[in-house]
Formats: C-alpha cells, structure tokens, sequence
C-alpha cells in the first residue's frame, strides 16, 4: 500500500528534526590537505605501526601476543588441546578484530603450517601448508590447538612483574605490553608486516646458533656475529647462497636480499628429479606455473611432465625428463628463470621503546640483551620484595615464640575485636602487617613446635635476600644469569639447521645454458628508451613504426638473435642484457621501454645501444669539454651474468655522444660556436679502464660545448683536408664558402 501524502510530509519532519539535534549535521566545511591529512590520516598510519604491523623487541606483534597470552591464561601451556574455536573466542576479548583475523593469525603460528622454524601453537587437524596456496586451512570448528612447551620461555615469570599490563580495549581485563622472553626469539622466527610508509621482514636463524651469538656478545660486546651466525636458517630448508661481503652487510645493515635454493634428488631409475625443499618465499604452484609456461613457450624442451605429488610426508615437486637430458644442466637453468632460486628480501624493522628502527643483527642482539637485563632485574625485585615481607611476618613469630601464653592472653582479654591488633602491636613491639598476621593464626597452631617449624626459613630467607641484593648490586651476575637461561633454552630446544650453506661464491651465477635459436632479427632502439626486436618477415609485412609523441628512431642493427646487448646510462652505468630476453613484437607497437625490462633505478633511463657478439672492437664516449675516450669492448665482457656494471664510463663531463666501431673511423666533431674538426679514431689510445676520462681532441671555447659527433661520410665536406689538423687538440674549422652551401646537419 503505498503511503499517503501526510505520512510523507511526517516522515521528512521527523527527519528534520532529528538532524537538527545532531550538532555540525549537514554543514559542509573547507579543511586544507594538510590538516585533513595531520588530523585524520596521521593517528591512522601511527596506529598501524605502533600496535599492527611491526614486531616488538620480544619478536611479537600485538596480534600474536593476545592470542598465545590468552592461550596461556586458558591453561592451553600444560592442558589438553581445545577447539581452535574456543581459543578464538576468548582471544576477542583482548583483540575484537574479528573470529576470521584471529584465526589466521594463529594459523601461521602452527606447526601444522609449516611456517615457523619453531612453532608456537601444537595443532591437531588441517591447517594449510605455507609453501602452498592451495592447500587451504579447515575452519576453526574443525582443528584443535594447545601451546608448545617451547612457550613456556614466553611467558617464564610473567606474573612477578617482570613487564608491564595495560587495561584491555574495554578495561575488564589486562594484558602484557611485551613477553619476557629467555632467548632473542625476534630472530629464531620469521616476521613479516606492512605499515604505512614502512615495512618489516626478518628472516629466522637457527635458534642454537642464535643463543650462541648472544651469550657471546653479553661476554664480549666486540664479537663479531659472523662467526657464530653462520646464515639464516628457514623452516623449508633449501639452500642459502653464501656471500661474505652481502651477508656482513645485511647482518651490519639490517638490510639487503639474502639468496635461497630449492634442494632437488635426481632419480636414475625413473629419470627424474624430485624437488622437496624450495625458498621460503614462493610456493610449490608458482613453480610449476613457471616451469610450465617455460615448456609452453620452447625455452625449455628436456622436460615431459611436472607434477605436485606432495602428500602427508611432505613437499614434492617431480619433474620427469626427456631421454637424453642432462639433470644439473637442466636445474641451473631453472634456477636462473623460475622461483626455485629466490630471495628472502630482509628489512630488520623493529619497535623499540615505541619507535620504529631498522636494526643490524648485533645491534639487535644487544637491544634484546638491555630489555633481558631489565626483565631479570624486575624480577629479583619482585623475589627480594616477597623474600623480605616473608622475613618480616616470620620476625613477628619470633617475638611471639618467647611468650605464646602472653600473645593468648591479649587476644582473649581484648574484650573488641578492633583492638586486638593494636594490643598486640603494644605487647610485643611489632607493626601493624605482623599484629595482623599474628592474629589471622589458627589457634591450633599457637604453639612451640609449628612456630619452630616457620622459623626454621628465617635463616634461608636471611641468606637468599642477601643474594638477591648482591645480584642486583652486580650486573656481571645478571649477565651469567641470562647465559644459563641462554645455554637452557639451546640444550633443550636447539636443532640441527635446516637450511644448507653453500659457501663457493661461483654458484652465484650462472651461465646462460640454455640452447638460443639463432635467426636474423631486425633491432631498433629510440631516443626515448624503447626497444624492438622485429623478424625480417614481420617487418615486411609492416614497417611503419609507432613511437611516442616526439620519439625517433636513434639506432637500428640487421643482426642475429643471439648476441648481446648493452645499455648505456644517464647515470654512467650499462646494463648487459640478451637479445634472446626480449620477446619479438610488431613495428605497430611500442616495444620494451628498456628502463623498466631491466629495471634501472629511479630517474635512470637508456640513452645508447650497443650490439656486440664476442666482444671485439672499443667503444668511443665523446664529452662536451671536447674530450674522447676509446675503450676496448672487451672490458664489458664478464665471466658470470652480471647485469649491471658501475663507472661504465667518465661523469667528470657531460656526455655528447656514443659510438661502437670494429675498426678505426673518420668522425666529424660540432661545437656549439660553429666549428668543425675530422679526426680519425686511430689517434687516440685505446684503454680498458671503463671509466678514463679520454684525451683532449677539440678545444672548446668557454661557454661552448662540443655539441655532435658522427661518423664522417663521404662527400660531406669539398675540401675535407680543411678539417683535418696534424696536431691534437685542435679548435677545428668554420665551414668554408663551398660547405656552407651544402645542407649539412649533424
């Protein structure tokens, strides 16, 4: 039934009114960028790092940390294991982020999940695999879950004050700020989260090598961390790609890729390999997806079949060869074009004391060691304090024990209860807390031989609260302290590693085993960076190129598919890439901006191709102070696959131009105030230091610049002679009446 008139005209009244009572309702305000972005974005991105995304000094977020202290205060350490469902429930009321956040969290926390060199949470039931996205975890009705014993070194002592609680998000409980851990556990398991402008990602180290180093520093702050941390150690195991100068940085840095290898078993008898260890970084389907792709396209032709036959046991990836193939041939080469070589990209983000900080190892080792000592410190207090009220209520017996009959008789002629305290303090010369407990005491236990029994501690509390005192009095005490907890937790929970090192720096790099196809390619390369590689027959049958707006054709090259390529900077870098590396495209299009292929740093862009087979020839670098340099070609060659070579040539001048020559040529050379100079290449000196700053060929007048060179073609000039000069440097030629005529352009 639709509404009459008068309803409506109600509705909208009773609208209005409640919109008036709603102050600032419907007034629309101008609020600059800045303030919206201070007042309404700032205590968001803060929010994110400092209770979210980064991990703290005991190696936890704040999500982890609700949810293992709520499986702790639920008995979950020494119980039996309980419906994952249950846990979760229990841990919104420190975290009411949700049933679905809260369980994936305590997921990847599993042993189940493979996802921690040590797990924290014993499970029972499926719960996902982290080295596969397919492999989903059940709902949390269906698993049960309990705490690892390796947690009791989590929460050892947490009730003697050892850190600081906070109310809860609704003040009807508390919880801890920090765990006081007995070991680095920051570094013993992997920790990834992404804030707001920042990130962290911390690898894991095996957790007896962890303790080693760390026993060792509180021993010798100078100790050098390299010599007890060998390398990160994953739950995957794999193999870690052992660099001394790149592992020295991250571990001095906190910062930089650390390289992991999957372990493969080649089976003679079915002539395949089994893969049962890959990086910690990928997982088993974006392999085969990989592999896969590379058999589709003719890049990789040994293979006949690749399948996932993980099972119970564990990972297994297969991959069946052809007859004839030769197996390590075969997995260098994936190594190099598929996940199965990765790295772990480390960015050591912690929160320390509230603010976020990219660490080093040691460095980190050592913040862990200060927040340790303040632990141990908090905690003999908290034991002196009650060894001490202990002490003090036992004092009041003794006083007692001269006169039982006498501390009987006030309590019974005490004729109000409020003064039987006050009586005893009178008669027996003791404070208010040791009357109180002298008066709380059974009747049945006034007497000699229960008081005796007490009293019998006084002398070991006497003993104990000298020790504690000594102990907080030294802090070499407090240092052997945390080294037997250290060399504790190593005994009892330390394993073997996992992940194997491989120490020789030339497995590094791999050369390009793959067989290329060789063909004739038509290459180009445009004065913006882009890049095309075009067969003859595409380009017969269309060879109208599309260019940016203001983009030309700079270079071209009739060639084959299989020589190399080098990109010459802005920055005064080269960058070496195949040819075979580049997919064939039409002229119809853009082709490769070569910035991004081979991804140059920021603001870095190609400004130069050369086109080389074997290497042979030189390079020539002409500079606007009227400098060139020769460079034999050959001190671009490498023995392994760099990429990237630095100081490919001189930035002590801008540079003007480039030129590629397999033997010696004629060069015509522009300044800016109209001069011009011939000058044959073979004057000038070869040299194999990239990076030389040439020799002066034309004189460059102050406030000019040498502003072309090009390959001199002939014809150009009437009378070249006029142009060519005995002696170098020279301020070259006008052009003479019969030239000036010519439409010459360079």
């Amino acid at each position: 039934m639709a509404r009459k008139p008068k309803q409506k005209q109600e509705d909208k009244s009773n609208a209005a009114d409640n919109k008036a009572h709603i102050q600032g309702a419907g007034i629309v305000e101008n609020q600059l960028i800045t303030d919206t972005l201070e007042i309404n974005y700032m205590p968001y991105c803060m929010s994110v790092i400092m209770s979210r995304a980064i991990p703290e000094i005991d190696g936890f977020k704040p999500s982890h940390r609700k949810l293992l202290y709520t499986m702790y205060k639920m008995g979950l350490l020494t119980g039996v294991r309980t419906k994952s469902a249950n846990i979760v429930g229990s841990t919104m009321k420190l975290n009411p982020h949700g049933d679905a956040a809260i369980y994936e969290t305590m997921v990847r926390l599993t042993r189940g999940n493979e996802a921690l060199l040590h797990p924290y949470v014993d499970s029972k039931g499926n719960f996902g695999k982290a080295y596969s996205k397919n492999m989903q975890y059940a709902a949390s009705r269906y698993t049960e879950a309990k705490l690892e014993s390796f947690c009791a070194e989590l929460f050892r002592d947490i009730d003697k004050d050892t850190v600081d609680f906070v109310p809860n998000y609704d003040n009807t409980t508390t919880e801890p700020t920090l765990f006081p851990v007995t070991f680095p556990s920051i570094l013993v398991n992997s920790n990834m989260g992404i804030a707001v402008g920042m990130a962290s990602n911390i690898c894991s180290f095996n957790l007896r090598e962890v303790c080693d180093t760390t026993v060792a520093l509180i021993k010798n702050p100078d100790h050098n961390v390299l010599e007890t941390l060998l390398a990160p150690d994953f739950r995957g195991g794999g193999q870690i790609l052992y660099d001394r100068q790149k592992m020295a940085e991250v571990y001095a840095t906190g910062r930089g890729p650390i390289r992991i290898r999957a372990k493969y078993e080649y089976d003679k008898s079915n002539n395949c390999i089994d893969i049962k260890e890959i990086p910690a970084t990928t997982t088993c389907e974006a392999i085969i997806d990989k592999i896969i792709d590379l058999a589709k396209s003719g890049k990789v032709r040994e293979i006949s079949d690749i399948r996932d036959e993980t099972d119970k046991t564990g990972l297994k990836i297969t991959i069946d060869l052809k007859r004839g193939s030769d197996p390590e041939k075969l997995m260098q080469m994936l190594f190099k074009k598929t996940p199965l070589e990765d790295t772990f990209p480390c960015n050591f983000n912690v929160l320390i004391a509230g603010t976020p900080m990219v660490l080093g190892v040691k460095d980190l080792i050592l913040e862990w060691i200060a927040y340790r000592t303040e632990c141990v410190q908090r905690r003999v207090c908290y034991d002196l304090q009650k060894a001490k009220d202990k002490l003090h209520l036992l004092k009041a017996l003794q006083k007692i024990l001269l006169d039982i009959d006498k501390a009987i008789r006030i309590v019974r002629e005490t004729e109000e209860e409020s003064q039987v305290v006050p009586n005893l303090m009178i008669g027996f010369g003791i404070d208010q807390i040791q009357a109180e407990y002298v008066a709380e005491i059974k009747l049945r236990h006034l007497n000699r031989e229960y008081i005796l029994k007490r009293l019998q501690d006084v002398e070991q509390l006497e003993k104990d609260i000298k020790d504690m005192e000594d102990i907080l009095a030294n802090k070499d005490r407090i240092k052997d302290i945390i080294i037997g907890e250290l060399n504790d937790v190593s005994k009892k929970f330390g394993q073997e590693r996992r992940s194997e090192i491989v120490y020789d720096s030339e497995e590094n790099e791999f050369s390009d085993l793959e067989e290329v196809p060789d063909y004739p390619v038509l290459l180009f390369f445009t004065k913006e960076g882009y890049f095309k590689k075009i067969t003859p027959q595409s380009w017969r049958m269309g060879n109208n190129h599309k260019l940016k707006e203001g983009d030309e054709i700079l270079l071209s090259f009739e060639t084959s598919n299989s020589v190399d390529l080098l990109f010459f900077t802005n920055r005064c870098q080269v960058y070496k890439a195949k040819c075979n590396d580049f997919d064939e495209c039409k002229a119809s299009v853009l082709g490769d901006y070569v910035a991004s292929r081979l991804k140059m740093d920021d603001g870095e862009t190609a400004i130069f191709m050369a086109v080389t087979k074997n290497y042979t020839g030189q390079m020539l670098f002409f500079f606007e102070n009227g400098k060139v340099a020769k460079v034999e070609m050959s001190s671009y060659e490498t023995k392994t696959n760099r990429k990237k070579l630095l100081k490919a040539y001189s930035d002590k001048s801008e540079i003007t131009a480039f030129a590629h020559i397999e033997e010696d040529r004629e060069f015509v050379l522009t300044s800016s105030n109209g001069r011009f100079l011939l000058m044959n290449s073979a004057v000038i000196a070869s040299k194999t230091t990239k990076d030389t700053q040439g020799v002066a060929v034309m004189k460059i007048k102050k406030g000019h610049r040498l502003m072309n060179a090009e390959v001199y073609k002939e014809g150009t000039f009437v009378k070249p002679s006029r142009y060519r000069t005995k002696t170098l440097p020279s301020a070259g030629a006008v052009l003479s009446a019969e030239d000036s005529g010519e439409q010459i352009s360079f």
